[in-house]
């Protein structure tokens, strides 16, 4: 099998392999996007029913909306076309016709649209356009709706899953009577995010929230979690937004409220993309493959026979059958490879390529002693165990490999979080990678000095963080607050 490139190598190249031997995407015909293979999206599908629930239980319910928007929405609302404009696929006609040579095809110029459709970047515009209808009076809202669907964002430069033209995401958007339930919301819905990010992907994150420059395309405020990637990288993992009244304004969305009085709704927008499956790979992934926490994880245990004779086989076969399940009756997804036609050996590799948490293995004279070989994936440490209450060991040891690959990561985030007070030593250090807590004087022309001079950008205002006024390292101006500075991906 194929070895990867070692992170301490080239980390970027290491990261595009895995991507590919691991079978989770690979590169499309269609400029700009990708294919995500079957393991890859079982990845995803994990994520998606998890989130799906934890946003069931906050009161959310799953709607969709039309792909294709008509370009005068767009224009409604002006900081959100201005945000947005320069990512656009545009849709101008209907029909194709056969070209004169009649061996291919060409664009009918008589079927020009009357009106351009934009293949949605976000769906804002076409959400609040229809919640124009739904909301009337007080008693409609909260309207709270999340839908699940691909976005396009026109790209020059891609990465799989970290930056495509096209995308798979959720975005949730909800309208409210009153500024104070909206901002509720909006940081409610950053909490869930940061909750599945650390409980469920094993990556502990940074709450904060975006300066004005990094906001959001007509939000107020923008709420987001930064993961820590092992290069020293971050990467923004989720955001929530709260719009104030913008969209309601732009689309005339009033509700009579309790006194009987035309308001306009107050909104927000939240989502997340498979941008983290990127987040998974690149925070807990080893020179050997991927390391999925094994809440995520497609195949939790696999068990692989070692061969003998025929009735060995046989042998080995049935003595697993019960427990394989008794794993799948404790809600643990089992493989049992016991096809004949690779080795061993390459089995192994395979397993550890991607990232299967527990690998048990057996053969004929393990069942004599009553053993069994366990592998986990997270340290690669082999013990031999007592092959009576296997299921059992394994469904504790799947609990202990998930903590640690949490406690794994958050070490070596909390090492490489640093204060830092001089703008020399700043630029110095920041070529490591690491986050940096910063005091910044609060003004976008430093802010834009130091993304032109470190390539590194404000990643939030972090929560959690005891602030204290002080000196901006650049300017030597007050500061209100630290920053959480950081290159990103």
């Amino acid at each position: 099998m194929d070895f990867l490139t070692k992170r301490s190598e080239d980390y970027s190249k290491w990261y595009n392999e895995l991507v590919v031997k691991a079978d989770l995407a690979e590169q499309s015909d269609v400029r700009g996007c990708m294919v995500i293979k079957p393991y890859g999206y079982a990845i995803w599908e994990k994520m998606q029913r998890t989130l799906d629930d934890m946003f069931k239980e906050t009161g959310v319910q799953n709607a969709y909306f039309p792909l294709l928007i008509p370009k005068s929405f767009l224009s409604r609302e002006a900081e959100h076309v201005e945000g947005f404009a320069k990512e656009c696929a545009v849709v101008t006609h209907y029909r194709l016709k056969t070209n004169e040579t009649h061996d291919g095809v060409v664009v009918d110029p008589a079927a020009r649209l009357e009106e351009e459709l934009i293949i949605r970047p976000t769906s804002e515009t076409i959400i609040w356009n229809t919640f124009k209808n739904w909301i009337h009076s007080y008693r409609d809202l909260p309207l709270l709706v999340n839908q699940w669907c691909n976005v396009m964002r026109w790209e020059m430069r891609t990465r799989l899953f970290l930056r495509t033209s096209e995308f798979l995401w959720q975005e949730g958007h909800t309208a409210h009577a009153t500024r104070e339930e909206a901002e509720a919301r909006a940081q409610q819905m950053l909490k869930v995010y940061a909750k599945f990010a650390e409980e469920y992907m094993a990556v502990p994150v940074v709450q904060g929230v975006k300066s004005e420059t990094e906001r959001f395309a007509g939000a107020l405020d923008t709420y987001t979690i930064e993961a820590m990637m092992q290069d020293g990288k971050a990467l923004q993992s989720g955001t929530s937004h709260f719009l104030g009244q913008n969209f309601g304004k732009a689309f005339d969305v009033q509700f009579l409220n309790k006194e009987n009085k035309p308001e306009y709704a107050w909104a927000t927008s939240w989502g997340v993309s498979t941008r983290l499956m990127g987040a998974l790979i690149m925070t807990h992934s080893d020179d050997n493959g991927l390391v999925l926490p094994p809440a995520l994880a497609p195949i939790q245990v696999v068990i692989i026979p070692i061969g003998g004779k025929p009735e060995q086989v046989a042998a080995v076969d049935a003595a697993v059958a019960p427990v394989i399940e008794e794993l799948k009756q404790m809600g643990i997804s089992v493989k049992y490879d016991n096809a004949d036609n690779k080795r061993p050996g390459f089995k192994f590799a395979d397993y550890e390529l991607k990232g299967v948490p527990v690998r048990l293995v057996l053969g004929a004279r393990d069942l004599e002693n009553g053993t069994v070989e366990v592998m986990r994936r997270d340290t690669l440490e082999k013990e031999s165990r007592p092959f009576k209450g296997m299921a059992s060991y394994v469904k504790l040891l799947l609990d202990e490999i998930q903590k640690n690959i949490f406690t794994k990561a958050k070490t070596y985030r909390d090492a490489h979080i640093y204060e830092c007070e001089d703008y020399e030593e700043f630029k110095e250090r920041i070529k490591d990678g690491g986050f940096f807590l910063c005091h910044w004087d609060g003004s976008a022309e430093t802010e834009a000095r130091i993304k032109e001079e470190t390539q590194a950008t404000i990643r939030c205002v972090p929560f959690g963080v005891e602030q204290t006024p002080g000196v901006d390292m650049v300017t030597g101006k007050p500061s209100k607050a630290r920053v959480l500075i950081a290159r990103s991906y």
